[in-house]
C-alpha cells in the first residue's frame, strides 16, 4: 500500500495547517476589510458549463467523469465559471454591483511544475456589474493589503499591468491586421518567457509574416506607458483607463506595487480589457495572483451583458514565497493552556479545570492520561502559551499554578 497521496495532491499535518491558516486568515481579512461578501459553491460543476467558457480543449485539463446518473461533470478548475453561473441564476433579484469573494478548492489535470500541483486553494475576488476601474482599484488594494497581512515586504513582488484593449489598439495602429492579433497576443505572452526566436516561431505558426512579425516585436519593445500612449494617440480610451486607474491606486496607497508592463497578457481569452499579475521581484517563481476585467463571460453562458472584474490568488506560489522569505513558521502561536496532571486521581480536577477555562472562552488542551511532569511539559512547551499541571498537593490547598510558558511566571487560580 502506498501511502503517498495521488500525484499532485496534498496532504495537510498539523504542522502544514500552520502555514495553510497564515494565508487563509490574511486572504479572508483582507476581503472582509474592502467589504467582500464571502460564497461558496460545490466543487463539481457541468461539464458543459465550464466548455461553454473555455473551450472543447477543457476536458483534457480538468477531472472529468460521468455520475451514475451518465452527467458530465467535472471537479472545477477555477471559481470564475460558477461564480458567473450563480450570478446569472438570480440575474434579476441581486443588487449590483457585486463584491464577492471565496477560498475554493480547484483541481486540474495537468503537468506539474514548480508552484504548480494538480490541487491548490485560491482566493476569488470578483466585483460584477461595475464598469468603472474602481473594481480594478478594489480587487488590487485588497489583494495587496493580503500580502501586507502575511508579512511579505512590498519590495518583494511588484504587480505587472497592461489592458487587452490597449494592446488591440497597439496592434491596429502599427498596422498589424485583426487576423493576427490573437497570435500576437500568444507571443507577447511569451515574452521575458523564452527566446525571441522561438517567439518568432510562434508568431508564424500562428500565420504572423515577416512585416507582422517585425510591428508584433516592436510592440515587445515598449517599456513605458508613455511610450505606449505615444503609439496608440492622445485620444486612446484604453489609455486613459490605465491612468484613471493608476490614480486610484496612488489614492489606496497601493501606487508603488503596480508597474505598466506591456506584455501582460493572461492566457485566458475571456479577459477584455485591463490585465494583471503580480511576480516576486527575484524571479523565482510563478504568477502569485492574476486577473482582470472579463466584461462577456455572463453573456457566454446565457446571462445578460454584465461588467465584471476578478482576481485568482493561489496558495502553492504565495507559500512557497513565505518560505523562501523565512515567513513560513511565524505566525503566532494560539493562545493554548495545556491542562496535564501526575496521577489517576487527579482526572477529575483536570477535567473540571479544563470545563471552566473553556466555559470562559479560553482553548485548553486537557491530557487524557496522566502523565511524569516531564513529558507533559516538553508537550506543553511545543503546543500552548499556558500550562497547568496538578499533583496531590494542588487537590489538598484547593489551587493550581498556570504558567507563562514565555516569561515562566505563575498565577495562583481556584481548583473550586
Amino acid at each position: 500500500m502506498d501511502f503517498a497521496p495521488p500525484r499532485g495532491m496534498r496532504d495537510f499535518y498539523p504542522e502544514d495547517m500552520v502555514l495553510r491558516n497564515r494565508i487563509f486568515d490574511a486572504w479572508r481579512a483582507a476581503a472582509v476589510a474592502h467589504g467582500f461578501e464571502h460564497y461558496d459553491a460545490c466543487v463539481v460543476e457541468s461539464l458543459e458549463l465550464l466548455k461553454r467558457k473555455a473551450g472543447e480543449e477543457v476536458e483534457n485539463q480538468v477531472y472529468a467523469f460521468q455520475d451514475k446518473s451518465g452527467r458530465d461533470i467535472a471537479l472545477r478548475a477555477e471559481m470564475t465559471p460558477t461564480l458567473a453561473r450563480m450570478v446569472a441564476q438570480r440575474q434579476g433579484s441581486l443588487q449590483f454591483p457585486l463584491k464577492w469573494f471565496c477560498i475554493a478548492q480547484c483541481f486540474r489535470y495537468e503537468r506539474m511544475t514548480k508552484g504548480r500541483k494538480r490541487e491548490h486553494y485560491q482566493l476569488n475576488l470578483d466585483v460584477i456589474g461595475e464598469e468603472d476601474v474602481s473594481g480594478e482599484a478594489e480587487v488590487l488594494a485588497a489583494a495587496i493589503d493580503a500580502m501586507r497581512r502575511m508579512g511579505v515586504p512590498d519590495e518583494a513582488y511588484r504587480v505587472r499591468l497592461s489592458s487587452r484593449a490597449l494592446l488591440s489598439e497597439l496592434l491596429a495602429r502599427l498596422g498589424i491586421d485583426e487576423r493576427f492579433h490573437a497570435g500576437a497576443f500568444l507571443a507577447l505572452d511569451k515574452k521575458g518567457k523564452m527566446p525571441r526566436e522561438a517567439i518568432e516561431e510562434i508568431m508564424r505558426g500562428e500565420g504572423l509574416d515577416d512585416e507582422a512579425c517585425r510591428k508584433a516585436f516592436d510592440l515587445m519593445d515598449i517599456a513605458s506607458l508613455d511610450q505606449a500612449a505615444a503609439i496608440a494617440g492622445a485620444d486612446s480610451p484604453a489609455i486613459a483607463r490605465i491612468r484613471e486607474l493608476f490614480s486610484l491606486l496612488e489614492i489606496y496607497g497601493v501606487r508603488d506595487q503596480v508597474v505598466f508592463d506591456v506584455s501582460v497578457v493572461r492566457g485566458l481569452a475571456y479577459y477584455t480589457g485591463i490585465v494583471f499579475e503580480a511576480f516576486d521581484t527575484k524571479g523565482e517563481f510563478r504568477a502569485i495572483f492574476g486577473g482582470g476585467r472579463y466584461d462577456n463571460l455572463l453573456t457566454t453562458i446565457g446571462g445578460k451583458p454584465t461588467p465584471a472584474v476578478g482576481l485568482g490568488f493561489g496558495d502553492v506560489v504565495v507559500g512557497e514565497l513565505l518560505k523562501s522569505l523565512g515567513l513560513a513558521d511565524s505566525a503566532a502561536r494560539p493562545d493554548l493552556v495545556c491542562i496535564g496532571y501526575l496521577q489517576p486521581e487527579q482526572r477529575a480536577a483536570a477535567t473540571r479545570l479544563a470545563a471552566r477555562l473553556r466555559a470562559e472562552g479560553r482553548a485548553v488542551d486537557l491530557r487524557l492520561r496522566a502523565q511524569k511532569a516531564k513529558a507533559f511539559f516538553a508537550h506543553a512547551g511545543e503546543r500552548g502559551t499556558h500550562a497547568v499541571y496538578l499533583g496531590p498537593d494542588d487537590l489538598a490547598r484547593g489551587t493550581a499554578r498556570l504558567k507563562d510558558l514565555a516569561t515562566r511566571e505563575e498565577t495562583e487560580i481556584p481548583l473550586a
